[in-house]
């Protein structure tokens, strides 16, 4: 599958018209594909959680626009925010395993995110509430 601007469009357009300001698009070529790979659409104002994925590594790669990767330490006090930002050479990051992450989207983006293993919805104590 090719993705160019009209899938990007697409996917942003799906993302406005969904009530939680994003939208993902799975990039498995197969079921039997164990690992997760999709593009994820986010506008601002869209809210995730801060979370942590125990069993995998999480690498994110912008494709168009500006985010902040936000990192928490185990508190959930902020440690680090790395912005990706394609305009100014920041494509990728790579998360490590049980980082506490979240990620807010400076004005439309979209991202490609892959992960070692399947899609798991989080668990309540893989999330957590900022220490502010």
């Amino acid at each position: 599958m090719l993705i160019d601007d009209k899938v990007l469009d697409e996917l942003l357009d799906k993302a406005a018209a969904s009530p939680r300001l994003r939208m993902n698009m799975d990039m498995r070529t197969s079921p039997d594909d164990s690992s997760q790979r999709m593009l994820n659409a986010l506008l601002p104002g869209t809210v995730l959680p801060i979370h942590r994925h125990t069993e995998s590594t999480e690498v994110v790669t912008i494709l168009r626009g500006r985010l902040i990767e936000i990192f928490y330490d185990n508190n959930g006090t902020e440690t680090e925010r790395i912005l990706l930002d394609p305009r100014e050479g920041k494509y990728a990051l790579s998360i490590p395993v049980g980082q506490w992450h979240t990620v807010v989207p400076l004005e439309k983006s979209v991202i490609f995110e892959a992960k070692d293993k399947p899609f798991e919805p989080l668990k309540p104590e893989d999330t957590q509430e900022p220490n502010c």
